[in-house]
């Protein structure tokens, strides 16, 4: 997996699932130092240079993971084509990419199924929940639901 130099986080908003997994995900590598990879997210219905909502932000610093600066990213064929592996959390953010870029097939998983053999007999699906105008204890459990995954990832990058 050394060839992977990218790593893009798609949600629908870019306000919460991939500013999460993004965030996450720097840590990792960056305390192990891996900061040769790039990680970003976007959305695929967002308004460019939203803030991530409270309740993300409050999520992360809860975590002790530093929160990223920028706004959300509207998802575009450039920055498809710019990442190496894209993870998305539903079944519908891949069925957009693979619209914009059918070429991006072979490195666009779903965040639960990415190099897990047994991700079909996952008891909780593979799709991360959409946590937008849900409690603050919904919050804290996707992040926990993305935190699990991204660990895994982060050592197989």
């Amino acid at each position: 997996m050394s060839n992977i130099k990218s790593v893009l986080f798609v949600c629908t908003g870019n306000s919460c699932r991939s500013v999460m997994a993004e965030a996450l995900l720097k840590k990792y590598l960056k305390d192990s130092g891996k900061d040769n990879i790039k990680v970003t997210s976007a959305g695929v219905a967002t308004m460019p240079g939203m803030p991530p909502t409270k309740e993300t932000l409050d999520a992360l610093i809860k975590e002790g993971v530093e929160t990223p600066g920028s706004g959300s990213r509207l998802i575009n064929a450039d920055i498809i084509r710019d990442a190496d592996l894209i993870l998305v959390m539903e079944n519908m953010h891949k069925e957009h990419i693979l619209n914009l870029v059918p070429e991006a097939a072979g490195k666009t998983y779903l965040l639960r199924e990415f190099k897990k053999p047994d991700a079909s007999r996952d008891e909780e699906g593979q799709g991360i929940p959409d946590p937008i105008g849900r409690p603050t204890e919904f919050y804290r459990y996707v992040l926990k639901l993305i935190k699990k995954e991204i660990e895994r990832i982060a050592k197989l990058l």
